[in-house]
């Protein structure tokens, strides 16, 4: 099989196509893992998933990752953040599950669209052959042709390496959304079972992660429900190696060999989940009760892969547990409800707080407390979403969609100016912020989006021209693109190292306005970064404030632990009072030819480098991004840093 081709024999001979796998005749296995859930929803698959790659790329093996959910959308770009939490955007622009999020956050790979598998995708490339007329004379039934398209796009996406690495990656991680049992899961359940049929048994894992529930009453951990779910799941044609239990406790051994002998699954494959303050202690919990071995054992890994060694993630884990000085951030939304829907600002805030020694505190504001309306009608909430925003350390508007709470949101926007706390806008964040500029600074009282007025005699923020007007799904200003400095001694450039442009990724489709970009900057709010075209506004400042950034970006998207956003470090750093401890002097020039190896890791040399002849105990050479920074810092926060692996092991 070769890579660019969906059909079951290689177009060409073994060996001869730059992208085809096949050796002496034969196709490389993969090995495959399938992780399911079972009883109810929410139990952490995903998180699972995460760390039994993280797991298995500790024993030196490569993983990918695939998810699929089998709801009918073609993708989670135009569901609610109610549904299923916050929408993940890919390089490529692609809008997925959260949980490509975290698959990317834990295991450091760079993921496509391909590897969110959906129903609606699969039902529109179906529907596409046969229009076509690939399945010409044949009725087209969910059995064969829905279930071959899975498997097909499962061994394709497979075998396309996320690594950054050449060849195919050794073990495909797949997580089923959904709980066992539901009817849109059935095509999946269907072809999955017949992919475990065709691999072979020593080339396909399940591990069902299931709740053992507490009754409040009794105390005692019940095996039922997990039982019942692995009949279900043993009804689908699919038989679990490995059960994974979620529980709020420890599971009991006793517990362990009831499940072991009612679902004939070994005593040492059963493998408990229980509650941590900190789901960076899931790869350790697996770690600990040898979950590698099962699995090895299953897909016949013998002399393939190693003994796991996570000594740099248990350093990040202890660092992150051992944290008292708290920093305190208000994060100011309309979906507060949901913590999960400002999943990646509230990961990256921790990455940040984490690099830079403090504990992470998040107060979730709704914004539609925060407006006058609701003081009338509900004025303890007002009182306490103001409370709230006047006790944080600093503030960040995440993106968002639609008029309700941007009201709210600009009143917090304006607070932040005005009493000079540290403020972060992503999006919309960075729209309000220069709607309440405008409104402010440039007396428009009238000033707004015509999002949200379409009418506004000063419209600050407009529709892009190449926006789509009709289709909403795919339509925005999608994935990776290229920002430019324009203002060279900018918070934000030298945060990000003074380069001359940054890559990050995108999801919106209004902006500023350019009409009002030259009465906006006389009145003193700088664009410090735009786009190609030097039109469009990326980067928003107000230079006579101590940290006041709006990005039309969600730099969220690429934060990584060790591998930190400046933008949210920088944030972090404001509001400890220590900005200056991340911030690369303007004079200083990146030199690649100063540098020195450590470990796979290239970094500038600060004492036999460009550092020469300035204070060599004050400064510090730090990497983000993949990017070599150099920051003058100062020596209490270099005692801090210092020597955190955290912090340095990227």
């Amino acid at each position: 099989l070769c890579v660019t081709h969906t059909v079951s024999s290689c177009l060409s001979r073994p060996g001869t196509h730059p992208l085809c796998l096949c050796v002496s005749g034969k196709r490389k296995k993969m090995k495959y893992v399938l992780v399911t859930g079972g009883v109810v929803s929410g139990l952490g698959k995903g998180i699972t998933a995460s760390s039994i790659g993280v797991l298995l790329q500790s024993c030196g093996l490569r993983v990918t990752c695939i998810k699929i959910d089998p709801y009918l959308n073609y993708d989670a770009g135009t569901i609610s953040p109610y549904e299923h939490g916050e929408v993940f955007v890919l390089e490529d622009g692609s809008e997925v599950d959260l949980d490509l999020g975290n698959y990317e956050r834990f295991l450091g790979c760079t993921l496509t669209r391909d590897n969110n598998i959906t129903l609606g995708k699969i039902q529109q490339q179906v529907m596409d052959r046969e229009r076509k007329g690939d399945y010409l004379g044949t009725t087209v039934q969910i059995v064969p042709h829905v279930t071959d398209a899975i498997k097909e796009w499962v061994e394709r996406v497979a075998m396309i390496p996320v690594d950054g690495k050449e060849g195919p990656p050794d073990v495909c991680i797949i997580e089923l959304g959904g709980t066992i049992g539901d009817n849109e899961s059935r095509p999946f359940t269907d072809a999955l079972s017949q992919l475990s049929y065709s691999v072979g048994p020593e080339n396909f894992c399940l591990i069902h992660v299931t709740l053992v529930p507490v009754l409040s009453v009794v105390g005692e951990q019940k095996t039922k429900p997990t039982q019942h779910s692995i009949r279900d799941l043993r009804g689908l044609g699919l038989s679990p190696d490995i059960i994974a239990c979620r529980s709020t406790k420890v599971l009991e051994e006793n517990v362990k060999e009831k499940l072991s002998r009612f679902c004939y699954v070994p005593v040492q494959n059963i493998l408990s989940l229980h509650d941590v303050h900190n789901i960076w202690h899931i790869p350790l919990l697996l770690k600990d009760q040898n979950a590698h071995e099962p699995i090895s054992k299953v897909l016949n890994l013998a002399g393939i892969a190693k003994e796991p060694s996570l000594e740099k993630w248990a350093s990040m884990v202890e660092i992150s547990d051992n944290l008292h000085v708290q920093v305190r951030i208000a994060v100011v939304g309309k979906y507060t409800d949901l913590s999960d829907a400002y999943l990646s600002v509230s990961k990256a805030l921790m990455h940040a707080s984490v690099a830079f020694g403090k504990k992470l505190v998040l107060d979730l504001v709704p914004s539609p407390d925060l407006e006058k309306t609701t003081m009338k009608e509900n004025s303890s909430a007002y009182k306490a979403a103001w409370m709230l925003l006047k006790g944080a350390d600093g503030v960040i508007i995440p993106g968002g969609y639609g008029n309700r709470g941007v009201e709210g949101k600009i009143l917090a926007a304006k607070y932040a100016r005005e009493n000079n706390i540290p403020f972060l806008g992503i999006c919309l964040g960075m729209q309000v912020a220069v709607i309440e500029f405008a409104r402010s600074v440039l007396c428009l009282p009238d000033a707004n989006s015509t999002e949200f007025k379409p009418e506004t005699k000063h419209p600050c923020i407009v529709f892009m021209p190449e926006g789509s007007t009709n289709h909403m799904g795919g339509t925005m200003r999608l994935g990776s693109r290229r920002s430019y400095f324009h203002v060279k001694d900018s918070i934000s450039a030298r945060l990000y190292g003074n380069k001359e442009f940054v890559d990050e990724r995108h999801r919106h489709r209004y902006e500023v306005n350019p009409d009002m970009a030259v009465c906006l900057e006389k009145a003193g709010l700088s664009f410090a970064a735009k786009d190609e075209t030097g039109k469009r506004i990326e980067i928003v400042e107000v230079p006579s404030h101590p940290f006041f950034i709006g990005a039309q970006f969600h730099p969220e998207f690429k934060s990584r632990p060790g591998k930190i956003s400046p933008l949210f470090l920088g944030l972090i750093a404001a509001a400890c009072g220590e900005l200056d401890a991340v911030l690369t002097p303007v004079s200083i020039q990146q030199d690649n030819n100063q540098h020195v190896v450590l470990g796979n890791e290239t970094r500038v040399d600060p004492i036999n480098g460009f550092c020469n002849g300035t204070n060599k105990t004050s400064q510090k050479s730090v990497r983000h991004n993949d990017d070599l920074y150099l920051h003058q810092i100062s020596k209490s926060s270099r005692r801090k840093l210092n020597g955190n692996p955290y912090f340095d092991s990227e």
